[in-house]
Protein backbone atom coordinates (compact mmCIF):
# COMPACT_ATOMS: atom_id res chain seq x y z
CA UNK A 1 0.00 0.00 0.00
CA UNK A 2 1.54 3.54 -0.78
CA UNK A 3 0.38 6.85 1.30
CA UNK A 4 -1.62 8.08 -1.92
CA UNK A 5 -4.17 5.04 -1.61
CA UNK A 6 -4.47 6.34 2.16
CA UNK A 7 -6.61 9.50 1.37
CA UNK A 8 -4.56 11.74 2.87
CA UNK A 9 -4.93 15.54 1.43
CA UNK A 10 -2.66 16.98 -1.72
CA UNK A 11 -0.76 18.96 0.49
CA UNK A 12 0.44 16.55 2.86
CA UNK A 13 1.37 14.01 0.13
CA UNK A 14 3.44 16.48 -1.48
CA UNK A 15 5.38 16.78 2.01
CA UNK A 16 5.87 12.77 2.60
CA UNK A 17 7.08 12.51 -1.65
CA UNK A 18 9.48 15.11 -0.67
CA UNK A 19 10.76 13.20 2.43
CA UNK A 20 11.32 10.31 0.42
CA UNK A 21 8.25 8.35 2.11
CA UNK A 22 7.19 5.36 0.37
CA UNK A 23 4.76 2.57 1.92
CA UNK A 24 3.16 3.20 5.28
CA UNK A 25 4.43 1.46 8.18
CA UNK A 26 1.95 -1.51 9.88
CA UNK A 27 -0.05 1.37 12.73
CA UNK A 28 0.02 3.98 9.71
CA UNK A 29 -1.35 1.79 7.34
CA UNK A 30 -4.09 0.59 9.89
CA UNK A 31 -4.65 3.90 11.53
CA UNK A 32 -4.91 7.07 9.37
CA UNK A 33 -7.71 5.31 7.03
CA UNK A 34 -9.61 5.25 10.36
CA UNK A 35 -8.51 8.56 11.36
CA UNK A 36 -9.65 10.42 8.86
CA UNK A 37 -13.07 9.31 7.82
CA UNK A 38 -14.48 8.18 11.61
CA UNK A 39 -15.49 11.35 14.32
CA UNK A 40 -14.99 8.33 16.99
CA UNK A 41 -12.25 7.62 20.10
CA UNK A 42 -9.54 5.33 18.84
CA UNK A 43 -6.70 3.28 20.46
CA UNK A 44 -3.67 2.38 18.78
CA UNK A 45 -1.21 0.08 20.49
CA UNK A 46 2.63 -0.46 18.47
CA UNK A 47 6.06 -0.15 19.71
CA UNK A 48 8.67 2.79 20.23
CA UNK A 49 10.04 3.41 17.16
CA UNK A 50 6.96 2.25 14.83
CA UNK A 51 6.00 5.27 13.23
CA UNK A 52 3.10 6.72 15.61
CA UNK A 53 4.27 10.14 14.97
CA UNK A 54 3.25 10.00 11.60
CA UNK A 55 0.39 7.90 12.41
CA UNK A 56 -1.79 10.48 14.40
CA UNK A 57 0.10 13.58 13.26
CA UNK A 58 -1.21 12.94 8.83
CA UNK A 59 -4.60 12.65 9.38
CA UNK A 60 -4.45 15.16 11.91
CA UNK A 61 -3.03 17.78 9.69
CA UNK A 62 -5.16 16.12 6.65
CA UNK A 63 -8.70 17.19 8.83
CA UNK A 64 -7.78 20.45 10.34
CA UNK A 65 -8.43 23.77 8.90
CA UNK A 66 -5.58 26.22 9.36
CA UNK A 67 -6.14 29.40 10.45
CA UNK A 68 -9.18 29.15 13.10
CA UNK A 69 -9.06 31.82 16.01
CA UNK A 70 -8.94 28.79 18.93
CA UNK A 71 -6.63 25.74 18.60
CA UNK A 72 -8.20 22.51 17.30
CA UNK A 73 -6.17 20.27 18.29
CA UNK A 74 -4.20 19.29 21.31
CA UNK A 75 -1.23 16.64 21.66
CA UNK A 76 0.04 15.55 25.18
CA UNK A 77 3.02 13.65 25.37
CA UNK A 78 5.52 13.07 28.47
CA UNK A 79 8.83 14.70 27.93
CA UNK A 80 10.09 17.95 26.37
CA UNK A 81 12.09 16.14 24.01
CA UNK A 82 9.05 14.30 22.28
CA UNK A 83 7.21 17.64 22.41
CA UNK A 84 9.74 18.92 20.71
CA UNK A 85 10.19 16.18 18.28
CA UNK A 86 6.25 15.97 17.52
CA UNK A 87 5.97 19.50 17.02
CA UNK A 88 9.29 19.52 14.62
CA UNK A 89 7.70 16.57 12.49
CA UNK A 90 4.20 18.23 12.27
CA UNK A 91 5.60 21.62 10.47
CA UNK A 92 7.40 19.39 8.25
CA UNK A 93 4.50 17.36 7.46
CA UNK A 94 2.37 20.17 7.43
CA UNK A 95 5.04 23.07 5.53
CA UNK A 96 2.22 23.01 2.07
CA UNK A 97 -0.80 23.97 4.77
CA UNK A 98 0.69 26.87 6.65
CA UNK A 99 -0.63 25.14 9.97
CA UNK A 100 0.39 27.09 12.89
CA UNK A 101 1.80 24.32 15.38
CA UNK A 102 3.53 25.59 18.97
CA UNK A 103 5.74 23.35 21.52
CA UNK A 104 4.80 24.04 25.09
CA UNK A 105 7.15 22.48 27.93
CA UNK A 106 8.48 23.18 31.07
CA UNK A 107 12.18 23.96 32.17
CA UNK A 108 12.14 27.04 29.62
CA UNK A 109 10.46 30.69 29.79
CA UNK A 110 6.78 30.83 29.47
CA UNK A 111 6.69 34.51 28.33
CA UNK A 112 7.80 33.11 24.88
CA UNK A 113 5.16 30.36 24.86
CA UNK A 114 2.54 32.83 25.60
CA UNK A 115 3.30 34.98 22.99
CA UNK A 116 4.35 32.21 20.12
CA UNK A 117 0.05 31.05 21.57
CA UNK A 118 -1.29 34.69 21.25
CA UNK A 119 0.21 34.93 17.69
CA UNK A 120 -2.23 31.92 16.69
CA UNK A 121 -2.14 28.50 16.91
CA UNK A 122 -3.70 25.28 15.06
CA UNK A 123 -1.79 22.60 17.32
CA UNK A 124 -0.61 22.40 20.11
CA UNK A 125 2.07 19.82 21.66
CA UNK A 126 2.37 20.04 25.11
CA UNK A 127 3.68 18.50 28.34
CA UNK A 128 1.04 17.66 30.82
CA UNK A 129 2.18 20.13 33.13
CA UNK A 130 3.26 23.06 31.55
CA UNK A 131 -0.09 22.70 29.79
CA UNK A 132 -1.80 23.26 32.76
CA UNK A 133 0.04 26.16 34.02
CA UNK A 134 -0.74 28.09 30.51
CA UNK A 135 -4.62 27.01 31.19
CA UNK A 136 -4.28 28.02 34.87
CA UNK A 137 -3.12 31.63 33.12
CA UNK A 138 -6.35 31.81 30.72
CA UNK A 139 -3.33 31.53 27.33
CA UNK A 140 -5.23 28.37 26.29
CA UNK A 141 -8.64 27.56 26.13
CA UNK A 142 -9.56 23.83 24.87
CA UNK A 143 -13.01 24.21 24.63
CA UNK A 144 -13.45 24.21 21.15
CA UNK A 145 -10.83 21.44 20.90
CA UNK A 146 -11.84 19.15 18.34
CA UNK A 147 -8.98 16.37 18.92
CA UNK A 148 -6.69 15.16 21.80
CA UNK A 149 -4.14 13.55 21.41
CA UNK A 150 -2.55 11.53 24.05
CA UNK A 151 0.92 10.30 22.70
CA UNK A 152 2.97 7.77 25.06
CA UNK A 153 -0.05 7.25 27.53
CA UNK A 154 1.28 4.37 29.77
CA UNK A 155 4.70 6.89 29.63
CA UNK A 156 2.81 9.91 31.17
CA UNK A 157 0.74 7.70 33.24
CA UNK A 158 3.95 6.42 34.54
CA UNK A 159 5.78 9.95 35.25
CA UNK A 160 2.91 10.54 37.78
CA UNK A 161 1.07 12.62 35.61
CA UNK A 162 -2.53 11.02 35.77
CA UNK A 163 -4.16 13.99 37.74
CA UNK A 164 -2.93 16.50 35.32
CA UNK A 165 -4.63 14.17 32.25
CA UNK A 166 -7.92 14.09 34.69
CA UNK A 167 -8.03 17.73 35.10
CA UNK A 168 -6.85 18.36 31.52
CA UNK A 169 -9.72 16.66 29.58
CA UNK A 170 -12.33 17.58 32.21
CA UNK A 171 -12.11 21.20 30.44
CA UNK A 172 -12.17 19.40 26.71
CA UNK A 173 -15.81 19.60 25.06
CA UNK A 174 -17.71 15.79 24.63
CA UNK A 175 -18.12 16.20 21.18
CA UNK A 176 -14.16 16.18 20.84
CA UNK A 177 -12.26 12.72 19.10
CA UNK A 178 -9.76 10.77 21.57
CA UNK A 179 -6.88 9.34 20.01
CA UNK A 180 -5.08 7.78 22.08
CA UNK A 181 -1.39 5.81 21.14
CA UNK A 182 0.69 3.77 23.33
CA UNK A 183 3.61 0.97 23.38
CA UNK A 184 1.48 -0.99 26.06
CA UNK A 185 -2.02 -1.31 27.28
CA UNK A 186 -1.51 -1.24 31.97
CA UNK A 187 -4.88 -0.83 33.85
CA UNK A 188 -4.16 2.57 34.24
CA UNK A 189 -4.29 3.08 30.10
CA UNK A 190 -7.50 1.17 29.99
CA UNK A 191 -8.73 2.88 32.75
CA UNK A 192 -8.08 6.19 30.46
CA UNK A 193 -9.82 4.63 27.76
CA UNK A 194 -13.27 3.23 29.79
CA UNK A 195 -13.61 6.90 31.81
CA UNK A 196 -12.74 9.57 28.73
CA UNK A 197 -13.38 7.30 25.60
CA UNK A 198 -16.17 6.50 23.94
CA UNK A 199 -16.65 2.93 22.44
CA UNK A 200 -13.20 2.85 21.01
CA UNK A 201 -11.74 1.74 17.81
CA UNK A 202 -8.18 -0.45 19.17
CA UNK A 203 -5.48 -1.48 16.88
CA UNK A 204 -2.74 -3.23 18.16
CA UNK A 205 0.40 -4.25 16.16
CA UNK A 206 1.22 -7.51 16.84
CA UNK A 207 -0.39 -8.73 20.39
CA UNK A 208 -0.79 -6.03 23.37
CA UNK A 209 2.83 -4.90 24.55
CA UNK A 210 4.56 -7.12 22.26
CA UNK A 211 8.49 -6.01 21.44
CA UNK A 212 9.71 -5.34 18.78
CA UNK A 213 10.55 -8.58 16.30
CA UNK A 214 13.90 -6.21 14.98
CA UNK A 215 15.36 -6.23 18.51
CA UNK A 216 17.72 -9.21 19.63
CA UNK A 217 17.37 -9.59 23.26
CA UNK A 218 20.56 -10.66 25.05
CA UNK A 219 21.27 -11.54 28.72
CA UNK A 220 24.66 -12.23 30.35
CA UNK A 221 25.52 -13.73 33.65
CA UNK A 222 27.85 -11.58 35.58
CA UNK A 223 29.00 -10.93 39.26
CA UNK A 224 27.66 -7.75 40.71
CA UNK A 225 31.12 -6.27 41.17
CA UNK A 226 31.78 -6.83 37.52
CA UNK A 227 29.04 -4.98 36.06
CA UNK A 228 31.30 -2.60 34.95
CA UNK A 229 34.18 -4.20 33.17
CA UNK A 230 31.42 -6.81 31.90
CA UNK A 231 29.90 -3.11 29.87
CA UNK A 232 33.23 -2.55 28.92
CA UNK A 233 34.11 -5.62 27.26
CA UNK A 234 30.78 -5.75 25.12
CA UNK A 235 31.17 -1.92 24.22
CA UNK A 236 34.90 -3.05 23.01
CA UNK A 237 33.28 -5.92 21.19
CA UNK A 238 31.10 -3.50 19.38
CA UNK A 239 33.32 -0.93 17.97
CA UNK A 240 30.92 0.53 16.09
CA UNK A 241 28.02 0.67 18.52
CA UNK A 242 25.96 3.73 18.91
CA UNK A 243 24.42 3.13 22.61
CA UNK A 244 22.37 3.80 25.28
CA UNK A 245 23.04 2.63 28.70
CA UNK A 246 20.41 2.53 31.42
CA UNK A 247 20.76 3.28 35.29
CA UNK A 248 18.38 2.97 37.83
CA UNK A 249 19.49 6.25 39.81
CA UNK A 250 20.87 9.13 39.00
CA UNK A 251 23.86 8.42 41.20
CA UNK A 252 24.68 5.80 39.21
CA UNK A 253 24.18 6.87 35.62
CA UNK A 254 26.77 9.83 36.43
CA UNK A 255 29.45 7.31 37.96
CA UNK A 256 29.09 4.94 35.04
CA UNK A 257 29.83 8.07 32.93
CA UNK A 258 32.50 9.11 34.50
CA UNK A 259 33.92 5.79 34.40
CA UNK A 260 33.70 5.21 30.95
CA UNK A 261 34.76 8.85 29.92
CA UNK A 262 37.92 8.30 32.30
CA UNK A 263 38.75 5.14 30.08
CA UNK A 264 38.39 6.93 27.31
CA UNK A 265 35.34 6.23 25.79
CA UNK A 266 32.85 9.25 24.45
CA UNK A 267 30.32 9.28 26.80
CA UNK A 268 27.85 11.19 28.44
CA UNK A 269 25.67 11.34 31.40
CA UNK A 270 21.67 12.16 31.17
CA UNK A 271 19.41 12.00 34.06
CA UNK A 272 17.72 14.47 36.53
CA UNK A 273 19.98 16.80 38.44
CA UNK A 274 21.04 18.27 34.86
CA UNK A 275 20.12 21.56 34.16
CA UNK A 276 17.35 21.84 30.99
CA UNK A 277 20.56 23.74 29.51
CA UNK A 278 22.62 21.10 30.21
CA UNK A 279 20.23 18.32 28.65
CA UNK A 280 19.77 19.74 25.19
CA UNK A 281 23.35 20.20 25.23
CA UNK A 282 23.69 16.17 25.80
CA UNK A 283 21.04 15.48 23.34
CA UNK A 284 22.31 17.84 20.47
CA UNK A 285 25.80 15.90 20.54
CA UNK A 286 23.92 12.43 20.97
CA UNK A 287 21.37 13.45 18.10
CA UNK A 288 24.73 14.45 15.87
CA UNK A 289 26.66 11.41 17.01
CA UNK A 290 29.33 13.31 18.76
CA UNK A 291 28.64 11.63 21.92
CA UNK A 292 28.76 7.58 20.89
CA UNK A 293 27.66 6.40 24.56
CA UNK A 294 24.31 8.07 26.13
CA UNK A 295 24.10 6.68 30.31
CA UNK A 296 20.90 7.32 31.62
CA UNK A 297 18.11 6.56 33.65
CA UNK A 298 14.33 5.76 33.05
CA UNK A 299 12.81 8.92 33.20
CA UNK A 300 15.33 11.30 31.60
CA UNK A 301 15.17 8.84 28.51
CA UNK A 302 11.74 9.14 28.38
CA UNK A 303 10.50 10.99 24.46
CA UNK A 304 14.03 10.37 23.03
CA UNK A 305 13.72 9.63 19.69
CA UNK A 306 16.89 8.93 18.09
CA UNK A 307 17.08 6.66 14.12
CA UNK A 308 20.02 4.44 14.26
CA UNK A 309 20.67 3.54 17.96
CA UNK A 310 22.40 0.17 17.37
CA UNK A 311 22.27 -0.95 21.03
CA UNK A 312 20.69 -0.68 24.57
CA UNK A 313 22.62 -1.84 27.36
CA UNK A 314 20.96 -2.61 30.79
CA UNK A 315 23.26 -1.86 33.19
CA UNK A 316 20.55 -2.86 35.82
CA UNK A 317 17.02 -4.33 34.90
CA UNK A 318 14.54 -1.90 35.84
CA UNK A 319 11.85 -2.76 38.13
CA UNK A 320 8.93 -2.47 36.54
CA UNK A 321 8.69 -4.50 33.69
CA UNK A 322 6.97 -2.15 30.85
CA UNK A 323 9.89 0.12 31.34
CA UNK A 324 11.58 -2.56 30.00
CA UNK A 325 9.82 -2.38 26.58
CA UNK A 326 10.63 1.44 26.41
CA UNK A 327 13.66 1.31 26.85
CA UNK A 328 14.90 -1.57 24.11
CA UNK A 329 12.22 0.05 22.10
CA UNK A 330 15.05 3.26 21.71
CA UNK A 331 16.94 0.78 19.30
CA UNK A 332 15.42 -1.14 16.07
CA UNK A 333 13.32 1.95 15.04
CA UNK A 334 11.86 2.35 11.72
CA UNK A 335 12.37 -0.98 10.57
CA UNK A 336 16.05 -1.42 11.18
CA UNK A 337 17.82 -3.90 13.75
CA UNK A 338 19.08 -3.67 17.09
CA UNK A 339 20.54 -5.31 20.01
CA UNK A 340 18.97 -5.23 23.72
CA UNK A 341 22.04 -6.25 26.39
CA UNK A 342 21.12 -7.16 29.51
CA UNK A 343 23.79 -7.69 32.75
CA UNK A 344 21.99 -9.98 35.03
CA UNK A 345 23.34 -11.44 38.82
CA UNK A 346 21.89 -15.04 39.15
CA UNK A 347 19.62 -13.49 41.48
CA UNK A 348 18.22 -11.39 39.01
CA UNK A 349 18.19 -14.20 36.03
CA UNK A 350 14.14 -14.63 37.00
CA UNK A 351 13.27 -11.43 35.86
CA UNK A 352 14.20 -12.30 32.44
CA UNK A 353 10.62 -15.00 32.22
CA UNK A 354 8.50 -12.12 33.26
CA UNK A 355 10.04 -9.93 30.15
CA UNK A 356 9.60 -12.85 27.90
CA UNK A 357 6.10 -13.26 29.21
CA UNK A 358 5.67 -9.54 28.63
CA UNK A 359 7.25 -9.00 25.56
CA UNK A 360 6.38 -12.60 23.35
CA UNK A 361 9.76 -13.20 22.69
CA UNK A 362 12.87 -15.31 23.66
CA UNK A 363 16.13 -14.58 25.26
CA UNK A 364 19.41 -15.06 24.14
CA UNK A 365 22.05 -16.04 26.82
CA UNK A 366 24.64 -13.97 25.71
CA UNK A 367 28.93 -15.56 26.85
CA UNK A 368 30.73 -12.00 27.87
CA UNK A 369 33.22 -12.06 25.13
CA UNK A 370 37.46 -12.87 26.05
CA UNK A 371 40.56 -10.85 25.42
CA UNK A 372 41.39 -12.43 22.00
CA UNK A 373 37.74 -12.27 20.54
CA UNK A 374 37.72 -8.39 21.77
CA UNK A 375 41.20 -8.49 20.20
CA UNK A 376 40.19 -9.89 16.86
CA UNK A 377 37.13 -7.50 16.58
CA UNK A 378 39.08 -4.28 17.51
CA UNK A 379 42.24 -5.13 15.02
CA UNK A 380 40.21 -5.90 12.53
CA UNK A 381 38.61 -2.55 12.64
CA UNK A 382 41.88 -0.94 12.88
CA UNK A 383 42.62 -2.52 9.46
CA UNK A 384 39.12 -1.62 7.59
CA UNK A 385 39.40 2.14 8.90
CA UNK A 386 43.14 1.91 7.73
CA UNK A 387 42.13 0.58 4.01
CA UNK A 388 38.98 2.35 3.82
CA UNK A 389 41.38 5.71 4.22
CA UNK A 390 41.49 8.31 1.36
CA UNK A 391 44.69 8.95 0.15
CA UNK A 392 45.36 12.75 -0.20
CA UNK A 393 48.17 11.98 -3.00
CA UNK A 394 49.37 16.13 -3.23
CA UNK A 395 49.30 16.92 0.59
CA UNK A 396 51.56 14.08 1.39
CA UNK A 397 54.08 13.48 -0.99
CA UNK A 398 56.70 16.19 0.08
CA UNK A 399 56.99 13.82 3.49
CA UNK A 400 57.00 10.45 1.89
CA UNK A 401 60.72 10.14 0.70
CA UNK A 402 61.79 10.77 4.45
CA UNK A 403 59.16 8.56 5.40
CA UNK A 404 60.05 5.89 2.88
CA UNK A 405 63.91 6.31 4.36
CA UNK A 406 63.07 4.79 7.44
CA UNK A 407 61.21 2.07 5.95
CA UNK A 408 63.59 0.89 3.39
CA UNK A 409 65.41 -1.88 5.23
CA UNK A 410 62.18 -3.47 6.45
CA UNK A 411 59.81 -5.98 4.75
CA UNK A 412 56.39 -5.66 4.08
CA UNK A 413 55.43 -8.13 6.88
CA UNK A 414 57.49 -6.02 8.96
CA UNK A 415 56.39 -2.43 8.27
CA UNK A 416 52.94 -3.91 9.16
CA UNK A 417 53.40 -5.55 12.20
CA UNK A 418 55.20 -2.24 13.05
CA UNK A 419 52.03 -0.40 12.20
CA UNK A 420 49.89 -2.88 13.86
CA UNK A 421 51.87 -3.10 17.11
CA UNK A 422 52.07 1.10 17.11
CA UNK A 423 47.87 1.32 17.38
CA UNK A 424 47.64 -1.74 18.98
CA UNK A 425 49.91 -2.57 21.76
CA UNK A 426 48.39 -0.87 24.66
CA UNK A 427 45.20 -2.34 23.88
CA UNK A 428 46.90 -6.14 23.92
CA UNK A 429 48.26 -5.29 27.30
CA UNK A 430 45.10 -4.28 28.58
CA UNK A 431 43.20 -7.70 28.17
CA UNK A 432 46.20 -9.90 27.49
CA UNK A 433 45.32 -11.41 30.97
CA UNK A 434 41.91 -10.55 31.87
CA UNK A 435 40.03 -13.09 33.15
CA UNK A 436 36.47 -15.03 32.17
CA UNK A 437 33.61 -12.36 33.68
CA UNK A 438 31.06 -14.50 32.44
CA UNK A 439 29.15 -16.04 36.23
CA UNK A 440 28.02 -19.33 37.19
CA UNK A 441 25.50 -20.57 38.72
CA UNK A 442 28.24 -22.17 41.39
CA UNK A 443 30.48 -19.29 41.23
CA UNK A 444 27.72 -16.63 42.07
CA UNK A 445 26.85 -19.37 45.38
CA UNK A 446 29.90 -18.47 46.30
CA UNK A 447 33.18 -20.14 46.59
CA UNK A 448 34.27 -23.05 48.50
CA UNK A 449 35.12 -22.47 52.28
CA UNK A 450 38.56 -23.70 51.93
CA UNK A 451 39.86 -21.56 48.76
CA UNK A 452 38.12 -18.68 50.66
CA UNK A 453 40.00 -19.70 54.24
CA UNK A 454 42.76 -17.11 54.68
CA UNK A 455 46.44 -19.23 54.96
CA UNK A 456 44.42 -21.98 52.71
CA UNK A 457 46.03 -22.89 48.99
CA UNK A 458 44.10 -22.05 46.13
CA UNK A 459 42.34 -25.06 45.01
CA UNK A 460 44.87 -26.11 41.38
CA UNK A 461 47.60 -23.74 42.36
CA UNK A 462 50.74 -24.63 41.00
CA UNK A 463 54.24 -24.48 42.24
CA UNK A 464 55.71 -20.79 42.05
CA UNK A 465 58.84 -20.61 40.57
CA UNK A 466 62.10 -19.56 42.22
CA UNK A 467 62.82 -16.39 40.48
CA UNK A 468 59.46 -15.20 40.90
CA UNK A 469 57.95 -13.38 44.40
CA UNK A 470 54.04 -13.65 45.87
CA UNK A 471 52.74 -10.40 46.77
CA UNK A 472 49.14 -10.50 49.01
CA UNK A 473 46.84 -7.40 48.03
CA UNK A 474 44.19 -6.39 50.39
CA UNK A 475 41.67 -6.53 47.94
CA UNK A 476 39.01 -8.67 45.94
CA UNK A 477 36.01 -10.01 44.21
CA UNK A 478 34.12 -8.29 47.09
CA UNK A 479 36.06 -4.99 46.15
CA UNK A 480 34.90 -5.08 42.71
CA UNK A 481 38.45 -6.34 41.96
CA UNK A 482 38.95 -8.71 38.44
CA UNK A 483 42.50 -10.24 36.81
CA UNK A 484 42.01 -7.55 34.32
CA UNK A 485 41.39 -4.69 37.16
CA UNK A 486 44.53 -5.86 39.34
CA UNK A 487 46.68 -5.97 36.62
CA UNK A 488 45.87 -2.75 35.49
CA UNK A 489 46.80 -0.99 38.59
CA UNK A 490 50.01 -2.70 39.34
CA UNK A 491 51.01 -1.81 36.10
CA UNK A 492 50.35 1.78 36.56
CA UNK A 493 51.55 2.20 40.20
CA UNK A 494 54.93 0.24 39.24
CA UNK A 495 55.37 1.25 35.75
CA UNK A 496 55.74 -2.51 34.63
CA UNK A 497 54.56 -3.76 31.72
CA UNK A 498 51.78 -6.62 31.90
CA UNK A 499 54.71 -9.14 30.67
CA UNK A 500 56.00 -8.57 34.39
CA UNK A 501 53.35 -9.89 35.87
CA UNK A 502 52.96 -13.20 36.52
CA UNK A 503 50.06 -15.57 38.22
CA UNK A 504 46.82 -13.83 39.74
CA UNK A 505 44.84 -15.34 42.08
CA UNK A 506 41.21 -13.08 42.77
CA UNK A 507 39.81 -14.40 46.06
CA UNK A 508 36.44 -12.95 47.76
CA UNK A 509 38.48 -10.67 49.44
CA UNK A 510 41.86 -10.64 49.25
CA UNK A 511 44.07 -11.56 46.12
CA UNK A 512 47.74 -12.73 45.09
CA UNK A 513 50.04 -12.10 41.83
CA UNK A 514 53.48 -13.02 41.33
CA UNK A 515 56.02 -10.57 40.09
CA UNK A 516 59.86 -11.22 39.06
CA UNK A 517 62.11 -10.59 42.34
CA UNK A 518 63.92 -8.35 40.88
CA UNK A 519 60.41 -6.05 41.17
CA UNK A 520 59.69 -6.17 44.88
CA UNK A 521 60.71 -2.92 46.06
CA UNK A 522 59.18 -1.39 43.25
CA UNK A 523 56.05 -3.22 43.45
CA UNK A 524 56.12 -2.63 47.84
CA UNK A 525 57.23 1.12 47.41
CA UNK A 526 54.77 1.83 44.61
CA UNK A 527 51.54 -0.33 44.82
CA UNK A 528 51.47 0.94 48.96
CA UNK A 529 49.11 3.16 49.14
CA UNK A 530 47.75 3.36 45.48
CA UNK A 531 43.49 3.55 44.69
CA UNK A 532 41.32 1.21 43.15
CA UNK A 533 37.42 2.24 42.76
CA UNK A 534 37.76 4.44 45.96
CA UNK A 535 39.79 1.41 47.84
CA UNK A 536 43.44 2.07 49.64
CA UNK A 537 45.88 -1.00 48.02
CA UNK A 538 48.14 -2.69 51.11
CA UNK A 539 49.98 -5.33 49.42
CA UNK A 540 52.48 -7.30 51.12
CA UNK A 541 55.38 -10.49 50.16
CA UNK A 542 53.24 -13.03 50.78
CA UNK A 543 54.87 -16.17 53.55
CA UNK A 544 57.18 -17.75 51.73
CA UNK A 545 56.39 -15.40 48.63
CA UNK A 546 59.97 -16.58 47.02
CA UNK A 547 59.99 -19.41 45.03
CA UNK A 548 56.93 -21.63 46.69
CA UNK A 549 55.01 -22.28 49.70
CA UNK A 550 52.03 -21.00 51.43
CA UNK A 551 50.58 -18.31 50.11
CA UNK A 552 49.49 -16.74 53.34
CA UNK A 553 50.76 -12.81 53.97
CA UNK A 554 53.59 -12.10 56.31
CA UNK A 555 53.38 -10.08 59.45
CA UNK A 556 55.20 -7.01 59.22
CA UNK A 557 55.10 -6.30 62.69
CA UNK A 558 53.62 -4.11 65.14
CA UNK A 559 49.71 -3.85 64.91
CA UNK A 560 49.01 -4.82 61.90
CA UNK A 561 45.85 -6.82 60.90
CA UNK A 562 45.18 -8.88 58.73
CA UNK A 563 44.91 -7.93 55.18
CA UNK A 564 47.16 -4.70 56.12
CA UNK A 565 45.37 -1.65 57.61
CA UNK A 566 42.18 -2.19 59.91
CA UNK A 567 40.21 -4.08 57.13
CA UNK A 568 38.15 -6.75 58.72
CA UNK A 569 38.32 -10.81 58.31
CA UNK A 570 37.14 -12.13 55.00
CA UNK A 571 36.22 -8.13 53.82
CA UNK A 572 32.90 -7.57 55.35
CA UNK A 573 31.52 -6.95 58.99
CA UNK A 574 31.00 -10.72 60.32
CA UNK A 575 29.24 -11.14 63.55
CA UNK A 576 28.83 -14.89 65.27
CA UNK A 577 26.01 -16.01 67.60
CA UNK A 578 28.25 -14.76 70.81
CA UNK A 579 28.24 -11.41 69.37
CA UNK A 580 31.49 -9.59 67.46
CA UNK A 581 34.41 -11.80 65.77
CA UNK A 582 37.43 -11.62 67.88
CA UNK A 583 39.88 -14.61 66.62
CA UNK A 584 42.45 -14.53 69.78
CA UNK A 585 43.09 -11.18 71.24
CA UNK A 586 42.61 -9.40 67.83
CA UNK A 587 39.78 -7.19 66.81
CA UNK A 588 38.94 -8.05 63.62
CA UNK A 589 35.58 -6.12 63.65
CA UNK A 590 36.32 -2.31 62.97
CA UNK A 591 34.49 -0.85 60.12
CA UNK A 592 36.00 -0.56 56.75
CA UNK A 593 37.22 3.18 56.03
Amino acid sequence: MTFEALGLRKEVLQSIKELGYLEPTPIQEQAIPHLLQEESDFVGLAQTGTGKTAAFGLPLLSRIEPGQLFPTAVIICPTRELCLQISNDLKIFGKYLNASVVSVYGGVDIKKQITDIKKGVDIIVATPGRLMDLMNRKVIKLNEIEFVVLDEADEMLNMGFKEDIDDILKYTPVTKSVWLFSATMPKEVANIAANYMSDPLEISIGHKNQGNENIHHIYYLVYEKERYPALKRLIDFNPDIYGLIFCRTKNETANVAQKLSRDGYNAEPLHGDLSQAMRDMVMSRFRSKEVQLLVATDVAARGIDVDSISHVIHYNLPDDIENYTHRSGRTARAGKKGESLCLLTQKELFKVKGIERQIRMDFTKGVIPNAQEICQVQLKKLVEKVTSTSIREKEIQPFLPDMFSHFQELSKEEVIKLFVSAEFNRFIEYYERAGDLNASERAEKGMSSKADRFGERVKGERRRDENKTRFFVNLGKRDGLNVGGLLRVVCDATGLKSGNVGRIDIMASFSFFDTDNEHVDKVLKKLNGAQFEGHTINVEVSAGGKGGGSSAPRRSGGDRKFGGGDRKFGGGERRSAAGNRKPGSKEFNKKRR
